[in-house]
């Protein structure tokens, strides 16, 4: 099947891949784009896994003020080079993050910072890890995808490794 390049360039622009890379998924999803969107999603998973050894440590720190000033969040989020760090996919990742810090006041950052505690209830609990851990939350303006997925998704973008540091929720009178 002949690839066009409006295809290609529709394919582009919803995911930031390379125009050679576009065309080879187009052909092998034979022209279908939600078929290549998971195939790209796919591929950007597998780079992600293989980025994650990387070390991370330039980015920004990103606040989220809520109307109002009751409620403030700071994420800091770290990407291999400061190139990156300006970049508006990682930038806009930042800000999506620090609003929803606001939003749902995660207590944990991943599985791994879960305490004893934490860990006994998340036993009696099947819904533990995604109220509580921030990287397995469903985002709140997109919950089809959730925190730890947007950041390998940018992963797969910018193609280098992104962490999430920590993060910090502040609201008056707590």
């Amino acid at each position: 099947m002949a690839i066009s390049m409006d295809q290609v360039k529709e394919l582009r622009e919803r995911t930031g891949a390379g125009p050679m890379e576009c065309k080879k998924v187009l052909e092998q999803a034979n022209g279908d784009m939600e078929q290549a969107l998971n195939i790209l999603r796919e591929k950007g998973r597998e780079i992600g896994d293989k980025k994650r050894t990387r070390e991370a440590r330039e980015g920004r720190i990103e606040t989220y003020v809520h109307p109002g000033n009751r409620v403030v969040a700071l994420v800091e989020l770290n990407c291999e080079t400061d190139f990156v760090g300006r970049n508006e996919a990682f930038v806009q990742l930042a800000k999506d993050i620090a609003l929803h810090v606001a939003a749902v006041n995660p207590t944990y950052l991943s599985k791994e910072d879960v305490d004893t505690a934490g860990q006994a209830e998340a036993a009696k609990s099947p819904k533990f890890y995604e109220e509580n851990v921030l990287l397995e939350q469903p985002f709140i303006k997109q919950p089809s995808s959730t925190i730890g997925e947007m950041v390998r998704d940018t992963i797969a973008k910018t193609r280098e490794n992104i962490v999430v540091r920590r993060f910090v929720r502040y609201e008056v009178g707590e």
